[in-house]
């Protein structure tokens, strides 16, 4: 076999020979992806002291990259799809270096803001990518288990990014865990030129870029409100996106199903386990990245623990992930897709009723059940809902069911930290109104209000003026550290509810084994690829 793989995979006879090689490239890819999300969440009090960024500021670093990579994955799907998988998670990866290359140099808000979107973009065009080309390389019957390898590399990212992340900030400045994605990105590429194989779907005729375009205004426009407008109030502009992101998807629908060749067939969500796996996805990342945002702020903010060493407290999760996976490798043939989503939803859902229990006084000890249920939730759930997912489309649209798999997680992910974190803030700033707002000056209160970390900065101020002194520093802080627990489990109690609905709705919609059995329902690709022969 040369060294750099030439033939594409559809022409090769029997299974790629390296296709164990080239899931490792794939999940290298993926790594550096979603490590750019979770690694910002301990960089973000460094970027806040050095740039001086307001809670919009800091909101709009983290959303600057979600936004592009949500909005334009389903898209850029179909345009792999068509040209070249692999020469699009190339394309990806440089485009993913080079904004990580230009966060590490700037040194003002617009900047860093920009080079978090050129990453988005790059982000958009990797995700996607790496699951059609799996796809595309493993046979059938080994697809659930390199399905379910992608998806404990996700679980790991959640955890390595932070301790990456924390481990730099140790001797470096932020601008390095922007740096750090470079020599990971080159060594993907090289990777993905020895390793992985060209592909490219047959026949697939012309994109469909009306409906791409109406797919990018809805799902940006929808991202964008909310984002906005939950933490900073339904104005003019979140109202504008969230009419324009319910206009834009009737328009999409309406367009789909007239168009002969639809970017995405959305008759594709009358079958049922493609649209209950979905709805899995969306209401687990929900929740789970919600519940990750802010437990990692209790960590860094009230129990005051440093970068690294907040990094080194998430790896329960990524070992729960891991545990997970290899459950649900064993026991999803048996027990099926419904029963292992149940079951992951269920202890996801229970970790997040946990935190409900956080007090001021909470130890790390008290954050560590709900990690493990939430990792362990990741690895029995999130691979046999993406196996079905993936198993929807036909071969000729891998790329388009990776991006609908992918928008689905990134949009639970968005909403969750949106929707969970914007409760979190209104809870902190009630309850620290109604313990210290008659005893701060209105100016300072605001201040304390806005976040915990501009709370516990008021603290420290009052310590070293004479008219406060020590005493009311330390009853701020013992305020601010009491307001965020109570943020914490009220906003722990919605985040499960919830979650409990979406159980419960996912479960509804989950065809049963039985069902299927006496329904006399074929496999999913089977069924798919009957299914797109007569619809179209």
């Amino acid at each position: 076999m040369p060294l750099l793989t030439t033939p594409p995979v559809e022409k090769t006879t029997g299974p790629y020979a390296r296709r164990w090689w080239a899931l490792l490239v794939l999940c290298l890819s993926l790594l550096i992806v979603v490590m750019a999300n979770t690694s910002l969440i301990v960089a973000a009090p460094d970027m806040t002291a050095d740039l001086g960024l307001s809670s919009s500021d800091l909101q709009w670093v983290i959303d600057g990259y979600t936004v592009p990579y949500a909005a334009l994955m389903l898209v850029l799907g179909a345009v792999g799809d068509k040209y070249s998988r692999r020469g699009a998670l190339i394309a990806g990866l440089v485009i993913f270096a080079g904004g990580s290359v230009m966060g590490s140099l700037v040194d003002e808000t617009g900047p860093v803001i920009a080079a978090r979107a050129v990453m988005g973009v790059g982000a958009a065009v990797v995700m996607p990518a790496t699951l059609s080309l799996l796809v595309a390389v493993f046979p059938k019957e080994e697809r659930a288990r390199a399905i379910t390898a992608w998806t404990a590399t996700s679980g790991l990212a959640i955890a390595v990014g932070p301790l990456v992340a924390g481990r730099l900030l140790e001797d470096h400045a932020w601008g390095s865990t922007f740096l750090v994605n470079v020599p990971i990105a080159v060594v993907a590429v090289v990777g993905a030129l020895l390793l992985v194989p060209p592909s490219k779907a047959a026949g697939m005729g012309r994109i469909d870029y009306v409906g791409g375009l109406l797919s990018i205004v809805s799902v940006g426009s929808l991202v964008y409100a909310t984002i906005e407008g939950p933490h900073f109030g339904w104005g003019a502009g979140p109202v504008a996106a969230a009419v324009v992101a319910g206009v834009g998807l009737v328009a999409f629908v309406a367009w789909e199903l007239r168009h002969p060749h639809p970017m995405l067939d959305v008759r594709r969500f009358l079958l049922r386990p493609f649209s209950g796996s979905m709805l899995a996805v969306l209401f687990f990342f929900f929740g789970t990245y919600g519940a990750i945002y802010y437990a990692t702020q209790f960590l860094q903010f009230v129990l005051g623990y440093g970068a690294l060493e907040t990094g080194v407290r998430l790896l329960p999760l990524a070992g729960a992930v891991f545990v997970g996976a290899a459950v649900t490798g064993k026991l999803t043939p048996k027990l099926g897709v419904r029963a292992m989503v149940g079951s992951g939803m269920v202890i996801g859902t229970a970790g997040v009723f946990l935190l409900v229990l956080i007090e001021k006084d909470s130890a790390y000890a008290d954050f560590l059940a709900p990690m493990l249920l939430l990792g362990l939730a990741i690895g029995l759930s999130v691979s046999p809902a993406t196996d079905t997912i993936m198993g929807s489309f036909p071969e000729s649209e891998l790329g388009v069911g990776g991006g609908a798999n992918d928008t689905a997680l990134e949009l639970g992910g968005s909403l969750g930290i949106a929707v969970l974190g914007s409760l979190l803030g209104t809870a902190y700033r009630d309850e620290l109104a109604g313990l210290v707002g008659n005893r701060l000056p209105a100016t300072a209160l605001d201040t304390a209000q806005d976040s915990v970390g501009g709370g516990l900065a008021v603290a420290e101020r009052l310590a070293t003026d004479p008219a406060a002194g020590p005493r009311q520093a330390e009853a701020l802080a013992d305020a601010v550290n009491q307001s965020f627990a109570h943020g914490v489990a009220t906003t722990s109690l919605v985040g499960g509810i919830i979650m409990a609905a979406g159980t419960l709705l996912v479960l509804a919609v989950l065809p049963g084994r039985r069902a299927r059995q006496q329904s006399g329902e074929k496999p999913a690709g089977a069924r798919e690829a009957e299914y797109s022969g007569s619809a179209r």
